[in-house]
């Protein structure tokens, strides 16, 4: 290794050590906010053209994985610009950080969901509820570069996720409700945790 690519070496690694004991703030609570109105719309629409979810399990899990796609590019778009405005050279590696953690929860998410309906698709009732799961752990894992009370979010998805297995294992079917309600509740938690908690303005220049 050449004196110049040791010397960038050891900048990134400097850069991301001082990242990873930043706070992070590329979250914002407008975007979190907009996730959660996306969830209720799809919790409406599919209460409302979807008589029976159970008949129609494609359209449903569609419908949902169409959902995060929307809400992960909105929270995206939103992390970039603000990672820009409040991290400056950090940006990148600040970004790099907060995705980092979010990948082995969304990985397993989706293989989970593969799974399931390939091999045991009398188990896709679970899906839901295992999601909620996911996601309490994707942000129990960021919680050292976030807000301490973001660990209350994380908890609500478990509360959530194990509720949600406990109520659909009497009936064994899933429910716009049991997938909508929890993500509303949890997104505006965690909106409402980051403003609140950092003081956070999104009309911040």
């Amino acid at each position: 290794m050449s004196d110049l690519d040791k010397a960038l070496a050891d900048i990134f690694a400097i850069r991301s050590q001082i990242a990873a004991g930043t706070a992070f703030r590329g979250y914002g609570p407008a975007a979190l906010a907009g996730t959660a109105g996306l969830a209720l719309v799809t919790t409406i629409a599919q209460s409302l053209w979807l008589d029976d979810p159970n008949s129609h399990l494609l359209a449903f899990f569609l419908g949902w994985i169409a959902t995060a796609l929307l809400s992960a590019m909105m929270i995206w778009l939103e992390m970039r610009a603000r990672s820009r405005r409040h991290h400056s050279g950090l940006a990148d590696a600040m970004i790099h950080q907060a995705v980092e953690q979010f990948v082995p929860a969304g990985v397993a998410g989706a293989l989970l969901g593969v799974t399931l309906w390939k091999f045991a698709p009398g188990t896709l009732w679970m899906l839901p509820g295992l999601w909620q799961i996911l996601v309490g752990l994707g942000i129990f894992a960021s919680v050292r570069m976030l807000p301490r009370p973001v660990a209350l979010v994380g908890a609500w998805y478990f509360v959530a996720g194990f509720s949600v297995l406990a109520l659909s294992s009497e009936s064994a079917a899933v429910s716009p409700l049991a997938m909508g309600v929890p993500f509303v509740v949890g997104q505006l938690l965690m909106a409402a945790v980051l403003r609140f908690a950092s003081g956070d303005d999104d009309a911040e220049a």
